[in-house]
């Protein structure tokens, strides 16, 4: 048997090691699914409370120690009810990604993207001129604008674009002739992610009946992330602005600059 190291108190092999890699691997994607989603508190407080089970357990702290046993236990069973959207995201990224391709699994597992790029400052300006030019042309647009979660799952839905926010590039895309209009846009770093985007729609059922398709997406992406989405209607050409699952109708252009620049700088 090979041993790392031998204290006195304790024997670390080098299987222990690759168990500790594998779990923190897997902590890692779980966190970087649920971050920036309204999960991601839930996901810290679980972990607050396995990490107590573990002092208590060293502790030898008999009675809380089966009480929180006791409760990790039925935890583990709300858990797949209360993660159902998100591990329904993790098995699809393990489906669908890189992961395993051969010379990438250490890049999959351990993807912590040290080269970061440059942030961008949001192109605010670019973002109301193409939807006040929506707006008066009656041109049905949903613009989601990413913080902190990148929703990555949401832009594998459409076609990858790669391009710099502009006022022409927005409107190209979300033309009615064009191909890519029906769908949502993802900016992240002040680029153009991907067009064509699915998006979940909020299941409110007191959500007004005459808002169409657009603003159920627009609600229900900002519901479950931290994005911010913009709707122009295709039936009247108000320009609806959401945030944290609420949505802001008949906003004015200096009125949705004013917003976006307060949430993005």
């Amino acid at each position: 048997m090979i041993h790392l190291f031998t204290p006195a108190f304790i024997t670390v092999r080098w299987i222990d090691v690759v168990d500790m890699l594998l779990v923190a691997a897997l902590i890692y994607q779980l966190y970087h699914l649920v971050k920036g989603t309204v999960a991601i508190n839930i996901f810290i407080g679980i972990m607050l409370i396995y990490v107590l089970w573990i002092v208590v357990r060293v502790a030898n702290m008999q009675l809380f120690g089966s009480i929180l046993s006791k409760f990790i236990d039925v935890g583990f069973i709300a858990l797949l009810i209360v993660f159902q959207p998100e591990l329904r995201r993790f098995l699809l990224f393990l489906g669908t990604s890189d992961l395993f391709k051969k010379g990438k699994i250490g890049k999959g597992l351990f993807d912590f993207k040290w080269n970061v790029s440059a942030v961008q400052t949001l192109d605010v300006n670019s973002i109301v001129k193409a939807c006040k030019n929506m707006s008066e042309n009656k041109t049905g647009a949903i613009i989601i604008l990413t913080k902190e979660n990148d929703l990555k799952f949401y832009a594998n839905t459409g076609d990858a674009i790669d391009a710099k926010v502009s006022v022409r590039m927005i409107e190209s895309i979300f033309y009615k002739n064009s191909p890519l209009h029906d769908g949502a846009i993802i900016i992240s770093n002040n680029i153009i992610i991907a067009a064509r985007c699915v998006l979940p729609v909020t299941e409110h059922a007191d959500f007004p009946a005459h808002l169409g398709m657009r603003h159920r997406a627009a609600v229900g992406i900002t519901e479950n992330t931290d994005a911010i989405a913009i709707v122009v209607s295709e039936q009247t050409g108000e320009i609806s602005y959401s945030i944290k699952g609420e949505l802001k109708h008949a906003m004015t252009h200096d009125r949705l600059k004013e917003l976006l620049e307060s949430e993005v700088h």
